[in-house]
């Protein structure tokens, strides 16, 4: 049976080979179409990408060290049908030793032009599914209203005592994906 988390909440994953989904509905008659886009910063000790590299998102699907990828953009939120709009497949025994880290983070595609934010969006979500047998193991739901915030951070993994964990972050900012990348990393992405 799966956990549902609050915000917060912590958890020992107990798994080496996991999908974080990610979904989300925008709300009927907000105008232009959305796209919401999830990315994963992989981070060192001092919570810094280490290379650009490390950033995973639908320009960069793959990290290379191969234990995340990005299952691609979904510019419409129409390919998952009830289920996950994007998906980034992670193996926890193959993430490089720096690696200490791992954010999702979710950002609406051109916000300040097409005027969206998430409190445009209902059921947004993150979970983790074990692969293994492809059943859910926890889900966090943002069920804050995020009136003005165009950038979430939904979760991330993290290393302590050796062991991988989880906590389900839900931490709003009116920023967009630039803001992320000025954060967690200090070098010049190529695309």
């Amino acid at each position: 049976m799966a956990i549902n988390l609050q915000k917060g909440q912590k958890i020992d994953i107990g798994l080496s080979k996991l999908s974080i989904g990610l979904g989300w509905n925008p709300n009927e008659g907000t105008g232009r179409a959305f796209d919401l886009d999830a990315s994963a910063f992989m981070l060192d000790a001092k919570r810094l990408i280490p290379e650009d590299a490390f950033f995973i998102f639908y320009g960069n699907v793959d990290s290379p060290d191969q234990a995340l990828h990005h299952s691609g953009d979904d510019p419409s939120g129409g390919n998952s049908d009830g289920g996950d709009d994007e998906t980034i497949m992670v193996d926890l025994t193959i993430v490089d030793s720096r690696v200490q880290e791992i954010l999702f983070v979710v950002t609406i595609h051109e916000a300040d032009e097409r005027k969206q934010n998430f409190g445009q969006v209902r059921s947004s979500y993150i979970r983790i599914v074990d692969m293994a047998n492809n059943s859910e193991v926890a889900k966090y739901e943002l069920d804050e209203d995020f009136s003005i915030e165009t950038g979430v951070e939904f979760g991330r993994l993290y290393r302590r005592d050796g062991q991988w964990r989880f906590e389900a972050s839900g931490i709003g900012y009116k920023e967009d994906l630039g803001f992320f990348l000025s954060k967690y990393y200090k070098g010049e992405i190529i695309s």
